[in-house]
């Protein structure tokens, strides 16, 4: 009969599995903090936060309300770990259910957070801006304004006249002007938000990055992938809906002796509204599904670090973009 291991162990070796190290200990100077990134559509809030914290989260697109959730990404450096808040972009026209959501979801950021990143186009100002200026007129906490797109600027010269210009609207804490797309005054713009940050020890793990779970990441960049091959033709009435995620470990074929590396698969439903956008979706004889299909798995393969088999499905769901009950169902109750 063979000796039972649990009776030999050492005792100090069975002791040990139930304690970890004494964590590294927190600088007394660390800060950190919860950062709203707010401001109309399409002014490059996403594309701001994804420099920020060197890795991407939001998806991004020309298209105007590309960001529907509020999306949190953790940036943790040297003595400070920053907690951004990307927000949908603010806007006038509350037309459907999923309009007002969006609008309560950045609204909401602005509740809780230790510093504000008012972002704003440097071509132009509209009145959706004013609409998010007369929101942080009141505010009780730092805010920042960030001037952004600033490479598109030719004359240079003109610069400190605007920055003047945004200074007279409100008392902002600070006001930076950055290009979110170059990296352009972006470890400047570090410094700016350290030091408006409280100090306290970090709310996340070192090296985490988001709060977000692996599914709505997915599903994001399936919709980003959408929106980048159907342009101008794409249903804005659209949502993809994550119906399995499922990680198969990696193996050993028992016929071949040859290792099967891990391989994550994903079945993803795209929701439209109408049959024609459906048609769209798909494209001759389902060309566009299939690219849309090829670059999400792409990235996931990125993001993940392994293997992904993404499929897809395109399904009718009238009228879900102006349902409530559909729209919480579809994950947007966190708004």
């Amino acid at each position: 009969m063979s000796s039972n291991n649990a009776d030999n162990a050492n005792p100090q070796d069975v002791i040990g599995q139930f304690f970890k190290d004494s964590p590294a200990e927190i600088a007394a100077d660390f800060r950190c903090g919860f950062v709203a990134i707010v401001g109309r559509p399409n002014v490059g809030k996403s594309t701001l936060m994804n420099h920020l914290i060197g890795q991407k989260l939001s998806i991004t697109s020309r298209k105007p309300q590309t960001t529907r959730h509020k999306i949190v990404g953790i940036d943790t450096r040297d003595n400070v770990q920053a907690v951004y808040v990307d927000t949908p972009g603010m806007h006038k026209k509350e037309v459907r259910a999923i309009n007002k959501m969006m609008n309560r979801a950045a609204s909401s950021a602005l509740r809780d957070v230790n510093l504000v990143l008012f972002v704003v186009d440097s071509m132009k100002w509209v009145p959706d801006d004013e609409l998010v200026l007369e929101k942080l007129q009141h505010a009780d906490m730092p805010v920042i304004m960030v001037i952004n797109k600033v490479d598109t600027i030719e004359e240079k010269r003109t610069l400190l006249p605007l920055i003047e210009q945004h200074g007279k609207r409100m008392n902002f804490s600070d006001i930076v002007p950055v290009s979110a797309l170059r990296g352009a005054n972006l470890e400047h713009l570090h410094e700016v938000i350290a030091k408006y940050l409280p100090f306290a020890p970090p709310m996340y793990a070192i090296d985490q990055l988001t709060d977000r779970s692996e599914r709505f990441l997915a599903s994001e960049i399936v919709r980003e992938k959408i929106m980048r091959q159907l342009g101008e033709e794409l249903p804005y009435d659209l949502a993809v809906q994550i119906e399995s995620f499922k990680e198969e470990p990696a193996t050993i074929n028992e016929k071949t002796g040859k290792p099967k590396p891990a391989c994550l698969y994903i079945d993803a439903t795209i929701l439209v509204e109408r049959q024609g956008q459906k048609l769209i979706v798909i494209g001759d004889k389902g060309r566009k599904l299939k690219q849309i299909g090829m670059e999400a798995r792409i990235d996931m393969e990125k993001m993940f670090e392994q293997k992904v088999m993404l499929t897809l499905w395109v399904k009718v769901k009238g009228g879900w973009s102006d349902d409530e009950r559909a729209l919480k169902s579809l994950g947007y109750s966190d708004i």
